[in-house]
């Protein structure tokens, strides 16, 4: 293996986890994941007073979310990471655990790269490396702890399985894996690719890959072993006879209740979800297109084309749409797309068109990387409430008296969306020794806006993480803000600075001081120009005042 291959292999894991250590912090969408990971890290799986233990314990009895979730995923991340937390500590856990995940994911995705290597050549497989790295979708929510990310993997594997074999033999083989990984995923953790599922299968079936006789036994097999697995330790950890998927599909199929969540037109996949999802614009505007219409890569294309716009296609008449619910499907079309641009590409000398096309496929690849590497900065800004969570903790221990033994935090909806997780908020795990003056933080996320209203609420927290300080009810101070991503914003050298007003001139912690930074050293170069993040006041960080100072500030 040459070594540019070599290169482009390791780049995979490589550039995950560096998208991971960028932004470290979770959003909503990924909590129930990560908080039974936590949960089982901590609680571990106790076998008496089972039902008293898991519901005292165990955060999904408090946040058991629209539907129940499979904790398979968060059982295997914890298992496995288990060994490695306790080598390198469980102020780490939250970052190892994501990070198994996202190798999982890298692996699915090497394993895709190799069978297109066997089957379309080493070249393809270096453009479909090149297409896949400079995807920022993938790439970035590789190792975050969404229910479809523990699917992603699967549906990845079974993608492979359906790139092309010269033998006939095999090639059935690999069709049967296909189905049984794709069923697992179903059943385990996403029902909706029940649809993935039934295309590529009507697909084998059309062109006499496999038959009825395969399919059907293949399916039963893996449906029960899913079955199997999941509803006895789903049912133990909600301790209620369950299948999770089968709530899900009621939930959002039968009922319609994701309409909840927002509704975009049919369209939206096509339109806007797929073209962002592969990057290129030339992907999706000439690269795959190419592939299907040029009889020198149409057979090699269209077992990854078809079915997945198939998916596509029938998923779009489900009202809510979001792109991450059709992330499966770009391995396969980016796949295609490499089928095309290594056709381009090794045809370059044979006439200037080729030449000419050559050249901008490769610059759109360049392009692609330099958007995605912005899309990380800025991404890496939308998580104020892991910041905050993590700034309060370092003001607090650098800050208290030496008899301050325990500190109560009140964290706002605002900051439990944006990165508070049970990792941030307890670093070490309760049951580990600690030094004598070690302190104890205890933390309260109620959101019933009755009890917010009432004064006597408040008074016994020490420290709030508070969207808008207004709401909070008593003398608080405000020491410090973290600020988020708000767009893009254009200065010229005679725009006034807004950065005073828009922080309220308190001290600002966390990423917001970086941009600023940055701003300020390019405003020097640039004699007063900067087009970049803008940021603004997310979570402010309180502080209750003492009854002297309490007192001196309303005299003031």
């Amino acid at each position: 293996m040459a070594a540019i291959d070599v290169l482009l292999s390791l780049a995979i894991p490589a550039l995950i986890l560096v998208h991971l250590l960028v932004a470290p912090y979770t959003k909503v969408e990924e909590s129930f994941n990560i908080q039974a990971t936590h949960d089982i890290l901590v609680y571990g799986t106790p076998t008496k007073n089972v039902h008293q233990r898991l519901s005292s314990q165990y955060d999904h009895f408090d946040f058991p979310g629209a539907v129940p979730r499979t904790f398979i995923g968060p059982v295997l991340l914890a298992g496995i990471g288990q060994p490695i937390i306790a080598l390198v500590g469980f102020q780490y856990a939250q970052l190892i655990v994501r990070g198994l995940l996202g190798l999982f994911n890298a692996a699915a995705l090497l394993v895709f790269k190799r069978n297109v290597e066997s089957a379309f050549g080493r070249s393809t497989a270096r453009w479909y490396a090149l297409l896949q790295l400079s995807q920022f979708h993938v790439i970035f929510y590789a190792s975050r702890t969404l229910p479809n990310m523990f699917a992603f993997g699967l549906t990845t594997l079974a993608f492979s399985q359906l790139v092309g074999h010269p033998n006939e033999r095999i090639q059935v083989w690999r069709y049967r894996l296909a189905i049984g990984t794709l069923t697992m995923a179903t059943a385990v953790f996403r029902s909706e690719l029940a649809i993935l599922l039934i295309a590529i299968t009507l697909y084998g079936l059309a062109n006499s890959h496999i038959s009825l006789g395969v399919v059907i036994p293949t399916f039963l097999l893996f449906f029960t072993t899913s079955l199997l697995l999941s509803v006895p330790i789903d049912s133990y950890f909600w301790q209620k006879p369950l299948w999770p998927e089968l709530w899900g599909f009621y939930y959002n199929a039968i009922l319609g209740s994701s309409s909840e969540w927002g509704v975009s037109p049919w369209h939206y996949y096509f339109t806007s979800a797929l073209p962002k999802i592969l990057m290129n614009p030339l992907s999706t505007a000439i690269l795959i297109p190419f592939a299907i219409w040029n009889p020198g890569t149409r057979k090699q294309a269209q077992p990854l084309v078809i079915p997945s716009l198939l998916f596509v296609a029938i998923y779009s008449f489900q009202p809510h749409k979001e792109a991450r619910f059709i992330f499966y499907v770009a391995p396969p079309l980016t796949a295609a797309a490499a089928l095309a641009a290594n056709y381009i590409f090794t045809r370059r000398a044979k006439s200037v068109a080729f030449l000419l096309a050559s050249v901008v496929i490769a610059g759109s690849v360049l392009v692609s990387f330099g958007v995605s590497t912005a899309m990380l900065v800025i991404s890496s800004l939308n998580y104020p409430g892991g910041e905050a969570l993590s700034e309060i903790r370092k003001l607090v221990t650098s800050s208290s008296s030496p008899d301050l033994q325990t500190v109560t935090i009140h964290t706002d909806v605002l900051s439990c969306m944006t990165g508070v997780t049970l990792f941030g908020q307890h670093p070490y795990p309760p049951n580990d020794p600690r030094p004598a003056n070690e302190i104890t933080f205890n933390y309260d996320k109620t959101e019933d806006e009755q009890t917010l209203r009432n004064p006597s609420f408040w008074e016994k927290f020490d420290y709030v993480l508070a969207e808008d300080p207004r709401k909070v009810i008593g003398p608080w101070e405000t020491i410090g803000v973290v600020e988020g991503f708000a767009g893009i914003e254009l200065i010229r050298p005679s725009a006034p600075s807004k950065d005073d007003v828009e922080s309220g001139q308190d001290r600002v912690f966390g990423r917001g001081t970086l941009v600023r930074k940055v701003k300020d050293a390019t405003k020097k170069l640039t004699g007063g120009w900067w087009i970049g993040p803008r940021m603004e006041p997310k979570i402010h960080l309180l502080r209750k005042m003492r009854e002297g100072e309490a007192r001196r500030a309303v005299t003031q």
